[in-house]
């Protein structure tokens, strides 16, 4: 196939190092190397062409058993001589990309063959849709109002009139231009950036040829109402995805409308999964004699809560009521349960007479053993204060850190005490 070899060897460890990998690299680890390095490189990713190309010709050869032989045993030389000297010819690096990533199109260089017409994936527009926990335990439908570009009908997305635009001179249709930047003394950065004529899509059209509709931005402007329907049971950070509804571009894949949504805090109701929590207060008399309340319910109905005298409720304590929490989603009919946390709330203090102490201690469990009068005598006598404990531990932690300061001032004067300016 390639000829007679020529007897001298030239450079054969050029196309490994270019793609970072030793001569003795499996064909998966040329493959993860070339696959690593061409999205890197890729120019539509605002990659370096020519080392895309550079990389695309090496895999291209040490991908093929027979040319990887021939590259090893005679060099770089063997191959250009074996396809009539023309630098290893081989295939459109767009191609081999495509190929390997089983992408749709491939392409190339200005100068370098023709560039096949690929078309690129659009954004996804993302927006953030709050909805309360009535939407999301009912289901409901929500109305909302975008402004998107679409393809001018006029045109149909050309921007002329002609339906034909020119290669921007500026940047030879590549859309990209490259230029030198000094960033020090004897140093040159090398920045690609889009071509400021063309807005980086390599075309222009004539002033006399652009289209009257879009004057030849190739889109308008379009006010959509989009419906977003809430499912019963979505969950907080559900992604409702409309295809194909953002910005639309030329030679583009027309992103998605992706609404996220966002719970609103409850007042009253707290979600965990399929389950609801809500918490209740009882007034003491309530805990211990039983008690009769209505539970307005997401959807407004109303529930009958109650419990029989003599069952005791504590503070804290749970009660669990059955197919009353949230709607499953796909699955409305099943529903998760109802938890109610009960708060007792307590008399103020002297609210009892010590009359009726000594009535409510004949009624309600005894005390347990209390201190026999010899241990009381032993007994060191307190007093108890009343305390906000939030208030309490904030004001010994400004304590602490103040103490910690002035230590390190103490340190700081080589522990000599500050001296302080006599005032007269």
């Amino acid at each position: 196939m390639f000829g007679r070899m020529p007897t001298k060897k030239s450079n054969n460890t050029k196309y490994y190092e270019s793609l970072g990998v030793q001569k003795n690299a499996s064909q998966d680890e040329l493959k993860k190397a070339y696959r690593k390095s061409a999205i890197k490189n890729h120019p539509d990713k605002g990659g370096d062409p020519e080392k895309f190309k550079e990389i695309s010709h090496a895999y291209e050869v040490l991908s093929d058993p027979e040319k990887r032989e021939i590259y090893d045993q005679y060099g770089e030389d063997a191959l250009k001589e074996g396809m009539g000297g023309g630098g290893g010819g081989g295939h459109n690096p767009f191609d081999i990309f495509e190929s390997l990533f089983s992408g749709g199109g491939g392409g190339g260089f200005g100068g370098g063959g023709s560039r096949r017409h690929r078309k690129k994936q659009g954004e996804d527009v993302i927006h953030t849709t709050k909805v309360s926990l009535e939407d999301l335990y009912n289901g409901s439908v929500k109305k909302l109002s975008l402004t998107r570009n679409i393809l001018c009908s006029k045109c149909k997305g050309t921007g002329s009139k002609s339906g034909a635009s020119g290669k921007c001179l500026g940047c030879q249709g590549n859309g990209m231009k490259i230029s030198m930047r000094r960033i020090g003394p004897g140093m040159i950065q090398q920045v690609q950036q889009a071509c400021n004529e063309c807005q980086g899509t390599g075309e222009v059209i004539s002033d006399r040829d652009r289209c009257l509709q879009c004057k030849g931005a190739k889109v308008t402007k379009e006010k959509k109402v989009i419906e977003i329907n809430i499912e019963k049971g979505m969950q907080n950070g559900r992604k409702i995805i409309f295809e194909g509804q953002a910005d639309e571009a030329p030679d583009t894949i027309t992103g998605n409308v992706i609404f996220v949504l966002q719970l609103k805090e409850h007042p009253k109701f707290k979600r965990t999964g399929d389950d609801l929590f809500v918490e209740h207060s009882l007034s003491l008399t309530e805990a211990l004699c039983g008690f009769q309340f209505c539970l307005t319910h997401l959807d407004g109905r109303q529930l009958l809560i109650n419990q029989n005298p003599g069952e005791v409720i504590k503070p804290g304590q749970h009660k669990a009521i059955e197919d009353e929490g949230m709607p499953q989603y796909e699955r409305s009919f099943m529903k998760g349960s109802l938890y109610i946390k009960f708060n007792i709330e307590f008399p103020n203090s002297n609210f009892f007479s010590p009359e009726c102490c000594h009535k409510l201690e004949k009624i309600l469990p005894p005390k347990p053993d209390q201190p026999t009068h010899m241990q009381i005598e032993e007994c060191e006598e307190t007093v108890l204060h009343d305390v906000n404990i939030e208030d309490e531990m904030k004001r010994r932690k400004y304590q602490k850190q103040q103490e910690a300061y002035d230590n390190e001032e103490d340190e700081e004067s080589g522990g000599n005490p500050r001296v302080q300016c006599a005032q007269q």
